[in-house]
C-alpha cells in the first residue's frame, strides 16, 4: 500500500474520491464477470472431459475394426477400398460470444448419400464396420476441436481479469484510500494552523488596543 504523489489540496480530494468511488465500482463489476466467466468455464470443462471420454471410446472401437480390417485383407486391397471419400464436409468457422469473449463456432454439413466409399467384394466386414465409425465421429471431433479452444481462450481471458481484478483491490483502492487519509489529515493540519496564526493576530490586535 503506497500514497499516490498529489498536492494535498481539496480539488485532489475532490478528485481521489471519485477514483476512488470508480475504482470500486469498477471491482464490483469485474468480481461478478470473473465469478459467472469461470462458471462457464466449468461447463465447458465438463463438457470437454464427456467429449473426449466418449471419443476415446468410440475411436479405439473404430481403430481396433480397422486394424482386424488390415490383418484379414491384403494392404493393396484396403487402400483401394479406402481412396476415394464417397462424402464431402463443408465446414463453416464463425465466433460466438462467451462473456466478451469470442470463441469459434463450427458448423458442419455433409453431402453425399452413400454409407461406405466403396464397393469391393475382397474387403471384411470390419472395414466397414470401422469406416461408417470414424464417419460418424467427424462432428464430435470438430466439436471437441472447439470445445477446447473455448476453453483455452476462457482460461487466458479468466487469468487476464483475475489480474485487473487483483490489481483494483490490493493496489489501486487501498492506494486511494491511503491518499485520501493523507490529503484530509493535512487539510486539518493547515485548517488547525491558520487558526492559530487568526487567534494570535486577533491576541496581537487587542493587546495593541489596550495600550
Amino acid at each position: 500500500m503506497a500514497r499516490l504523489n498529489v498536492n494535498p489540496t481539496r480539488m485532489e480530494l475532490r478528485r481521489i474520491k471519485d477514483r476512488l468511488q470508480t475504482a470500486v465500482k469498477g471491482h464490483k463489476l469485474l468480481k461478478d464477470k470473473s465469478d459467472e466467466m469461470v462458471r462457464r468455464f466449468m461447463e465447458l470443462i465438463r463438457e470437454n472431459k464427456r467429449l473426449r471420454r466418449e471419443l476415446e471410446t468410440e475411436l479405439s472401437d473404430a481403430l481396433r475394426a480397422f486394424m482386424l480390417a488390415r490383418a484379414s485383407s491384403d494392404e493393396a486391397s484396403v487402400v483401394q477400398a479406402i481412396a476415394v471419400p464417397s462424402k464431402r464436409v463443408d465446414v463453416t468457422c464463425e465466433t460466438r460470444s462467451i462473456m466478451g469473449v469470442d470463441v469459434p463456432s463450427v458448423k458442419i454439413e455433409s453431402r453425399g448419400d452413400a454409407e461406405l466409399p466403396y464397393a469391393l467384394p475382397s474387403v471384411t466386414g470390419e472395414l466397414d464396420l470401422s469406416v461408417m465409425k470414424l464417419s460418424a465421429l467427424t462432428e464430435k471431433l470438430l466439436r471437441l476441436a472447439e470445445v477446447e479452444k473455448a476453453c483455452n481462450m476462457l482460461a487466458n481471458e479468466v487469468v487476464k481479469n483475475r489480474r485487473r481484478v487483483n490489481a483494483l483491490e490490493y493496489v489501486m483502492i487501498p492506494d486511494c484510500e491511503e491518499t485520501i487519509k493523507y490529503i484530509m489529515m493535512k487539510l486539518d493540519e493547515n485548517e488547525r494552523s491558520t487558526q492559530i496564526r487568526l487567534m494570535k493576530v486577533k491576541s496581537m490586535i487587542d493587546n495593541a488596543n489596550n495600550v
